[in-house]
């Protein structure tokens, strides 16, 4: 296996469904053609994320595993990541796991006041905040008024 795949491999420890490549953490993926030494450069969803050392520990884990343990893991915080880096198939995979994918950041033309979040049980747009904050930081608790299901949704950032 390649160090990229190696890397896009690794699930996000927060929301396991996704890789990080899908979530959009992993900027690049360099090996020095001369003496192979490979750096990955990641982006954290926010400063400050739990996450982050696990993340680390884990591409640090499926490089050595790929037969590149000198790999070296650089964090970057420029630009700031944001949920319109989360891939089609990554929003899918929310979607599919009960999760509401994020509405996407940067629109052009005119942005609604209010946009509508549709329940991603059974995809109605009648649906409610409950809670600013969910099971994770980057979490918000949501309930659909049709199915009455409670379902996380990823907060647009």
């Amino acid at each position: 296996m390649n160090p990229r795949e190696a890397a896009a491999a690794v699930v996000d420890p927060e929301i396991r469904v996704l890789t990080i490549d899908e979530l959009g953490i992993l900027r690049s993926v360099d090996e020095d053609p001369s003496t192979g030494r490979v750096v990955v450069t990641i982006t954290p969803t926010y400063t400050g994320c739990p996450a982050m050392d696990v993340i680390r520990a884990d591409i640090r884990r499926a490089l050595t595993a790929a037969g590149h343990p000198d790999a070296e893991v650089r964090t970057v915080h420029s630009p700031a990541w944001s949920t319109d880096w989360i891939s089609e198939s990554g929003r899918a995979k929310l979607a599919a796991a009960g999760i509401a994918p994020p509405q996407p950041v940067r629109r052009p033309g005119v942005v609604p006041l209010t946009l509508t979040l549709r329940c991603p049980r059974c995809g109605s747009p009648e649906t409610e905040q409950l809670s600013r904050f969910g099971s994770t930081a980057c979490k918000a608790l949501w309930r659909c008024r049709s199915c009455s299901e409670p379902f996380d949704h990823l907060k647009a950032l």
